[in-house]
């Protein structure tokens, strides 16, 4: 049984990104969870020490996942092209995200490959996800734990993460689409909020001194949502219109 579902195609469009990770160790036991659950799209956003002998020796046998993984400079490169992002944090914010359970996030992860890959996003060992990394995320996650002694180590966290993704696989064949179009990618969001940001400011609706919370919330708003390629070109010819329609006015 567990045969088949590492054989799953959709577990390979499911992305492990890792921020910042400062003990190589921590790569390498990544890598191995990943391997025992089927999964091996690693990606490294700027580490403290990758390539290193203690990542390959704690990967044991999945130095393949560790010889494929990418190294990049930034988030926003880490999840290019990715169809939903989804943060691992243990901290509740200000303004509400969009929360998921593990196992409601191996879900959408799994009914979402068909459009394109899924960004699993962890981050520092020490203190996680900064607030602008998490603006760049789509939802959050949380694993519920032992109020007591909450920490997990970062290579634990991707176990369970990893784990339910694979028993995710056993009801992705009886999801139905329900889509007429691609996705939009996180990079494609990312330019609409650009978009948006600045359009608010030409029609005069929004302060930039005063802007952080307000996105935020615009963020969750559409992120909600999940706008197909469509969409988002729809509303960005909205955006282009009033533009327009300001500089004209003045």
């Amino acid at each position: 049984m567990i045969e088949d579902y590492a054989l799953h195609e959709g577990l390979s469009k499911i992305r492990i990104v890792l921020i910042e990770t400062s003990h190589p160790g921590n790569i390498g036991g990544v890598a191995r969870a990943m391997k025992n659950m089927g999964l091996s799209n690693l990606v490294l956003v700027n580490p403290k020490e990758f390539p290193s002998i203690v990542a390959s020796q704690r990967a044991s046998s999945a130095g393949d996942v560790l010889d494929g993984a990418r190294v990049v400079a930034t988030l926003d490169e880490a999840v290019a092209g990715a169809k939903v992002v989804i943060g691992a944090s243990a901290r509740l914010r200000k303004v509400a995200w969009p929360q998921l359970n593990v196992r409601e996030t191996a879900e959408l992860a799994l009914t979402t490959v068909d459009d394109g890959e899924v960004a699993l996003v962890f981050g520092r060992e020490d203190s996680g996800l900064s607030n602008a990394e998490m603006d760049k995320c789509h939802y959050l996650a949380h694993i519920p734990t032992n109020p007591v002694y909450s920490s997990l180590n970062l290579s634990a966290a991707v176990q369970v993460f990893a784990y339910e993704c694979l028993m995710a696989t056993e009801i992705q064949s009886v999801h139905s689409k329900g889509y007429t179009s691609d996705l939009a990618t996180a990079d494609q969001l990312e330019g609409f909020y650009e978009h948006l940001f600045q359009a608010l400011q030409d029609i005069k609706f929004l302060d930039p001194a005063k802007n952080a919370r307000f996105m935020r919330r615009m963020r969750r708003l559409f992120n909600r949502t999940r706008l197909d390629v469509k969409e988002v070109d729809i509303l960005r010819g909205i955006l282009t219109a009033a533009q327009k329609q300001a500089n004209r006015d003045q």
